[in-house]
């Protein structure tokens, strides 16, 4: 193979030759190992390819031939794919085809070998390792191990033979679950248990003797002691479930994902089976689906995207040094409602933490207080949380109708309503029963940190955590430094959403941060424009070439047209020259209305007339609008410092509104189309970061 992937850390493929009690001959054990622990997973480049291919010729080599082969991987990991680091090195059509034809001819030895093939599945097995296991002839698989194909997640396809044997083995739309539904899912993964329901797997066995347990079923398929039962593939509704992946293709990526488009097409190639001719021809095609797909700027875009989610993430930009963070021992939240009551239920689940919840009456803490024991309970009864575990997390959640029960807190944060007054009041309250060193936290959506702290006499201890709806599913929080917010606070709002498992992003006090600044930008360019006459079912669908996970309308319901129109009138106010509110949002507001449509594709009667304008857009106007409009506004942020770098912005989109990873989470999408530079003058990134090279 000629491609090299600089700096590639290549996961050897180490033999040994086992002698098994009731198996006569060796078994030739395969191990999969970079060399670093679970934290740096193994993964196929050229070299690791290489690797495998030689161990390959060595054990068919060997004399006597063994018995069996079996592929397993080091602790926690079997291997997790392809090597995307160095996908940026790929620089032609015909390199990204080296790379795919040599994938397909290393692990195709495993499925045509004369010696049985086992894969032992020990832990995750992600895209190309779980192509690799499902080249072997039988598969054992961990309790505790995964497996997913995320590359149309990605903007990629599964190419080194996924498409072609998953459905073979599983059926068409079990297989269309895992490859297309499941990766658009937000990357779902699927359970060893779960796994091996599907077929995927052979048998399940626990982590602790799963070496030994799965090396004991070995000798027994090839002693015939143990028969191996695959689900019957019932091939006549192939059609049909090719028609359910269009349908979520077109619903998930607006038909906008070349990779997810290409997905489908390989996995309807699959009705011909794998037989010698027919899965050279479906892995043919795999290979040019790779060679075409590697050399797009969409998956530049995705690879620049999972970068982002994966490194940048987790190492903040602009965080104070983690060692200056206090420790949170005791949590106060402000509020009962819903919001208040989502943050609850997180502190307490992630933080094990006493969580104490206020509000203005009696029957507002209990409502809170009860949806957090109801959702806890919840969890245990789909096994999630075991009694003992329910038992204790209950009894931390509290509520109280006085601020003093806040005396002993470390960390009180407010999410009551939207008004800068409230805000101010709640904490001149809070402070009067806290601690000096407590941290004052507010969840506000789009007002001003610095105001609300303003008549504290310690204002250095208030900070932003702007979570977002829903609080267990969005894994984004913008951490908002205030204008005289001191590096131990900020310090420790970074280590709480750490610990909450969020991936968090440093941003400045300006109006509605980042997320909520650009969303509102956005959608006032829609409602702008059927406020002037177009039609709304043309501005519903103009956006539909973006591959958004909702249309503005549905964008619209989800956030609610009340707290849309108070962002927007807040915009409106910090800057009325980019920023409107829209007549048909007010005329919502005032109906009480959640929805632009009283029923999919028909305008609310109530509503009608609010595209009565006579400056109507096509969509591709309205589209080139909101472009132009995103570009401009990513521009002025960047200039006002509200972030570190144009990477931060693209990080909140795609963690914060689920943008998708083929966008790059918005900038590389308007460098690609030109919007950039017609706007500003430059690109947002320079050629080749989420690109391909110039």
């Amino acid at each position: 193979m000629s491609a090299v992937f600089t700096d590639e850390v290549v996961s050897e493929a180490k033999v040994r030759y086992l002698r098994v009690p009731g198996l006569a001959g060796e078994l030739a054990l395969v191990t999969l190992d970079n060399g670093h622990d679970h934290t740096r997973p193994s993964t196929f480049g050229p070299g690791g390819l290489a690797s495998l291919d030689a161990a390959l010729d060595e054990i068919q080599a060997r004399t006597p031939a063994p018995a069996a082969i079996a592929v397993t991987g080091k602790p926690f990991v079997f291997a997790v794919g392809a090597d995307l680091s160095g996908v940026p090195q790929i620089a032609s059509a015909e390199d990204a085809r080296e790379i795919a034809e040599t994938g397909h001819r290393v692990f195709r030895r495993l499925k045509d070998s004369t010696i049985p093939t086992f894969a032992f599945v020990n832990g995750a097995a992600l895209g190309g390792g779980l192509e690799l296991a499902l080249h072997c002839q039988h598969r054992t698989i961990a309790s505790t191990a995964v497996v997913a194909f995320p590359e149309v997640f990605l903007g990629l396809v599964p190419g080194w033979g996924g498409t072609q044997l998953l459905p073979d083995l599983i059926g068409i739309d079990a297989a269309v679950g895992v490859i297309v539904e499941n990766a658009l899912a937000q990357n779902k993964i699927t359970p060893g248990p779960r796994a091996a329901k599907l077929g995927i797997a052979d048998a399940v066995f626990e982590p602790a003797d799963f070496l030994e347990r799965s090396l004991e079923w070995a000798v027994g398929v090839l002693a015939g002691e143990v028969t191996v039962r695959r689900p019957d593939v019932d091939r006549s509704g192939w059609d049909d479930a090719i028609a359910r992946a269009r349908g979520i293709v077109a619903a998930r990526t607006r038909n906008a994902s070349p990779g997810a488009l290409r997905a489908v097409e390989l996995l309807d190639l699959a009705r011909a089976g794998v037989g010698d001719e027919a899965f050279t021809a479906g892995t043919a095609a795999e290979d040019d689906a790779l060679a075409e797909l590697l050399m797009s700027d969409e998956l530049r875009a995705g690879l620049y995207s999972f970068d982002l989610v994966n490194r940048r993430a987790k190492r903040p930009a602009g965080a104070p040094d983690r060692k200056l963070a206090r420790k949170v021992t005791k949590v106060g939240v402000v509020g009962a409602g819903l919001m208040a009551s989502q943050l609850a239920l997180l502190f307490v689940r992630r933080l094990e933490v006493p969580v104490v919840l206020t509000d203005v009456d009696q029957a507002r803490v209990d409502k809170g207080v009860g949806y957090v024991h109801g959702e806890l309970q919840k969890l245990a009864g789909r096994g999630r949380l075991s009694p003992d575990a329910l038992n204790r997390l209950t009894g931390l959640v509290t509520g109280s109708l006085t601020k003093d029960a806040f005396a002993d807190a470390d960390l009180v944060i407010e999410a009551v309503f939207e008004e800068l007054s409230v805000k101010q009041q709640v904490f001149a309250e809070v402070e009067a029963v806290v601690s000096d060193q407590c941290v004052l936290a507010t969840n506000t959506s789009a007002l001003s940190v610095t105001e609300m702290a303003a008549g504290l006499r310690h204002p250095e201890r208030v900070v932003g955590l702007h979570f977002f709806n829903p609080v267990a599913v969005l894994p984004l929080l913008e951490v908002v430094r205030a204008g005289q917010t001191d590096d131990a606070t900020l310090a420790t709002g970074f280590a709480v959403g750490k610990a909450l498992g969020k991936s968090c992003v440093l941003v400045a006090d300006a109006p509605a941060f980042v997320v909520n600044r650009l969303l509102t930008r956005f959608l006032g360019e829609v409602t702008a424009a059927v406020d002037a006459g177009t039609p709304v079912a043309v501005a519903e669908r103009a956006l539909d070439p973006l591959g958004l996970p909702m249309t503005p309308f549905e964008l619209l319901s989800l956030v609610g047209p009340p707290v849309a129109l108070h962002v927007a009138e807040r915009m409106h106010e910090a800057f009325p020259d980019r920023f409107g509110v829209g007549e048909g949002l007010r005329r919502m507001v005032e109906l009480g209305r959640t929805s632009v449509f009283s029923e999919p594709g028909v305008v609310d009667p109530d509503l009608a007339g609010i595209d009565s304008g006579d400056s109507p857009l096509t969509a591709e106007q309205l589209r080139a609008n909101a472009e132009r409009a995103l570009a401009e506004e990513i521009g002025l942020m960047l200039d006002e410092g509200v972030v570190q770098a144009v990477q931060d912005v693209d990080l909140a989109m795609l963690l914060g509104a689920g943008w998708p990873f083929w966008l790059g989470g918005i900038s590389a999408h308007l460098d690609r189309a030109g919007v950039s530079e017609a706007v500003r003058g430059t690109r947002f990134l320079p050629r080749g970061v989420a690109s391909l090279p110039a």
